[in-house]
């Protein structure tokens, strides 16, 4: 494998429950390998369903993919993992996910991909992260973002402002496109 280093990372949050037979995961780890091609490197929770395709994608992508696993469970066997990190909860691999990211795509996912989408979007609404790409893959964000607007109560005017919604793949590249070299390491 190629020199990553320099490689902006994007960090990837997703269900362990989506099989690995489904049209999402293989749509996903299409996106993924597209993202790897165009010079990203991944990191991911290391686990099944949503964060395997990513991984599976990026690594057929030419990209480096961080999994920061959760010591509670085993390593998923045969996974596409460059490098494992072993995190002893759920709070220091969210740390690792959010703080050594460039950027996030948050794909399609439960309460766990929730909890990482609203720590993330929260620090980076009050100035804790500097802005970067925060993606919502996938037709389910627009109705859960549209709900959030209407009922939340939010400390900031312009929170909103720090996310994009992705419904293709063309719309994720693009996204990323404009900050590949902003973020170079």
């Amino acid at each position: 494998m190629a020199n990553t280093d320099n490689r902006p990372r994007l960090a990837a949050f997703g269900s362990s429950r989506t099989a690995a037979d489904s049209p999402a995961y293989a749509d996903v780890s299409r996106l993924a390998r597209a993202i790897g091609e165009a010079g990203w490197n991944g990191m991911t929770g290391g686990h099944q369903g949503m964060m395997a395709a990513f991984s599976e994608g990026m690594d057929a992508g030419g990209g480096h993919v961080r999994g920061i696993t959760l010591e509670r469970f085993p390593t998923p066997p045969g996974n596409s993992l460059s490098e494992e990190v072993r995190a002893a909860d759920f709070f220091e691999r969210m740390g690792h996910l959010i703080e050594q990211a460039d950027a996030w795509i948050v794909l399609p996912g439960g309460l766990g991909t929730l909890a990482e989408l609203a720590m993330t979007w929260d620090l980076i609404a009050i100035r804790v992260l500097e802005p970067r790409p925060l993606l919502l893959y996938g037709d389910m964000w627009q109705p859960v973002i549209h709900t959030l607007a209407e009922q939340l109560q939010l400390s900031t005017d312009r929170a909103f402002d720090c996310m994009q919604i992705c419904h293709t793949h063309t719309d994720v590249l693009q996204a990323l496109a404009g900050y590949k070299e902003r973020f170079r390491r």
